[in-house]
């Protein structure tokens, strides 16, 4: 989990995850003050990690002749892809 560069202190799972919307706001260390930007590998790391498991598992494997099985399956692939960025996505300091 991301980490201020400050001062060292680690943000929340909740803080990084709620800084992606509305369009990737700045994160407030909480300890220090200091602003944190997410990186364009960051945003870049986001959009794969929530679309590349449905891609991956709606065209590469395919496993079921069902295609509404298929999509909530990729579906949920997808949410818990999402759910798991704030743990890789980095930041930068706003100087």
């Amino acid at each position: 989990m991301q980490k201020c560069k400050n001062c060292n202190s680690q943000f929340s799972w909740s803080k990084i995850f709620k800084s992606f919307w509305p369009a990737y706001e700045p994160i407030e260390c909480d300890n220090c003050g200091t602003k944190h930007k997410i990186t364009n590998l960051g945003k870049s790391t986001v959009g794969a990690m929530s679309l590349l498991p449905i891609f991956i598992f709606g065209y590469v494997l395919y496993p079921l002749g069902n295609t509404f099985v298929m999509v909530g399956i990729g579906f949920l692939i997808g949410i818990i892809g999402f759910l798991l960025t704030p743990y890789v996505v980095k930041y930068k300091e706003v100087l």
